[in-house]
Order: C-alpha cells, then structure tokens, then sequence
C-alpha cells in the first residue's frame, strides 16, 4: 500500500455501538513472555475505538468477520484470514458481525519487526498483512492462555505449555502466505468520503460519474484523484472493494451465486473478475465448500 502519513484523527466508518480497547496493559508482552492472547465477543456493528500499543498485534476472529481500519486502508479478516498491525500504528476494529475477537500481541525487540523474522524480511512486517490463517495456526490461538496480569499467574506448567505455543505460532506466522484484502484509503477529504460511501455499499451506483456527483468536484477531478493517491482507477478500487465484500459473505456460508448478485455481477462475470485479480477460482479463493459454489445461500 501507499505508504501516506496521517495528517487528521483516524476516520473508521461509522458502528452502531462503540467500546474502547480492553485492559491492554494487563497483556503487556515481554522477553519472558513475547505472545500475550485475549479474546472478548462482540456483537455485529460494534467498532473498537482507533488506538495504537507499542508492540505488534495479530488479530483473528475464530467466529465472525472483523473489519480492520488504518489511516492507509480498511482490511476485511473472516476466520480463515489473519492480520498482522506492526507497533505504533492507529487502528480500529469493526465487527462486520458478531465475533469472537482474539488479539494476541507481541514483544518486538528495539529496532525490529515481525515474528522473528531476519532483518532483510522485516520490511513486509512494517505494514499491515493480511495472512492465511492454517489449521494448526487457528488451533494454537484457541490454545493460549488469555489470563490478565491482575488474576492468578500461570502455574510453571501452564507458563511452559505457552511458552510452546507462543513458538509454534511466531513458526506458523512466519510460514503463512500474505492475502491482498487490503482496500487502500485516500487522505484528500473528497475522495475520502465517496470510498467510504462505496465502501458502505458498492452497488449503489454504476458509473465513477454518479459517484463523483456526491463530491462536488467533476469526474476528472475524482479520477487524477485516484491515480495520484491510490495508484489506480476507480475501477480497480472498486473490485478490490467487492473482492472485500465477497470475502465478508463467503464467511457467512453464502454461495458465489448470492455473492454475485448481491454486488452486482452476473454469477460468470464474477467468477471471471476474481480469476483475472486473484489469480485462482472464486471457490479456492474464498474457501468455500464445492456445495456452495452455485447452489443457495
């Protein structure tokens, strides 16, 4: 993604409900203990409120699709996927439906980022990642110990059972392919608020002209914008968008059918939009069992 420096409070969308983020200092990771877990369930449209920790997080929903929010772009996590956030930067956390949130953080040593990668493998961990969650990964999260500092301590074999997990999992992240889920977002306020507009709902309108109208400014105008700050067409925006989506829907057991329709695309010309950007079938990509392909939802 474009790397953009915030100049405003991060702007995440809108939720019905908002929390702040809970308790993180009773999970502060350290050298003796470099991957600290928490999970919390939260209903469907609730936003974790934009924050930032000084250590790396994961987050992951075992239940649920969460929507992930940075000042450079929103990233949809169903719980076959993963997100890496490096130290330092501001997020928010939406539930796109109720979730069973899981956050796990980790100690970074100064200077240094990712899951114990070298120093030449760093450079992709300094930013957002959406990852493939495998099995085993999926197993080792649900298997953490997520205990506050302020409770009863681990026992010597609790703390030693973590300690095994804890090196599975950096083992797990470090294998794990990255996934393009990513929706980059623009800093110039026009722009920003039609993406968040598509974003909201992506079939709203058809054309970049119908788009731009809610802007005030033309068409080219809108367009320039695009390539100057997201590096792309609208066109191209918008299927990462519904790539975003569709993601989201396949999640809840829909077939590639519904999910074609509801954004907008006929079932063949889908399938060949995802082909073209993806690189794969709809059915891979989206991990959806072979009934689901073209039956109901």
């Amino acid at each position: 993604m474009p790397s953009i420096a915030p100049t405003a409070p991060l702007r995440a969308g809108k939720a019905s409900t908002y929390v702040e983020t809970l308790t993180p200092h009773l999970y502060v990771p350290t050298v003796q203990r470099p991957v600290r877990a928490k999970c919390r369930w939260l209903a469907g449209d609730t936003q974790v409120k934009p924050h930032r920790h000084p250590w790396a997080q994961l987050a992951i929903s075992t239940t649920g699709t969460i929507r992930l929010t940075v000042a450079q772009g929103t990233y949809i996590v169903p719980p076959s996927r993963a997100l890496w956030v490096p130290p330092d930067m501001e997020h928010a956390v939406t539930m796109v439906g109720d979730a069973d949130l899981r956050t796990l953080y980790f100690y970074q040593p100064d200077g240094r980022c990712g899951p114990g990668v070298s120093r030449q493998e760093e450079a992709a961990w300094r930013q957002c990642r959406v990852l493939n969650a495998s099995d085993l990964l999926r197993a080792v999260v649900r298997e953490l110990p997520t205990l506050p500092d302020d409770r009863l301590q681990l026992s010597p074999q609790d703390r030693a059972r973590e300690h095994h997990l804890s090196a599975l999992l950096l083992d797990e992240l470090r294998r794990a392919s990255a996934v393009q889920l990513g929706v980059n977002l623009p800093q110039d306020k026009r722009l920003r608020g039609l993406c968040e507009a598509v974003l909201a709902d992506p079939t709203r309108y058809a054309t970049l002209e119908d788009w731009a109208r809610d802007t005030g400014a033309s068409p080219r105008t809108v367009a320039r914008l695009f390539r100057q700050e997201l590096e792309c067409t609208f066109t191209q925006w918008r299927q990462q968008v519904v790539l975003t989506k569709a993601v989201a829907m396949a999640a809840r057991q829909h077939s590639i059918q519904h999910i074609a329709t509801s954004l907008g695309y006929g079932p063949s010309a889908f399938s060949a939009m995802v082909k073209r950007t993806m690189g794969m079938a709809p059915a891979r990509f989206f991990g959806l069992h072979s009934g689901q392909e073209d039956g109901g939802n």
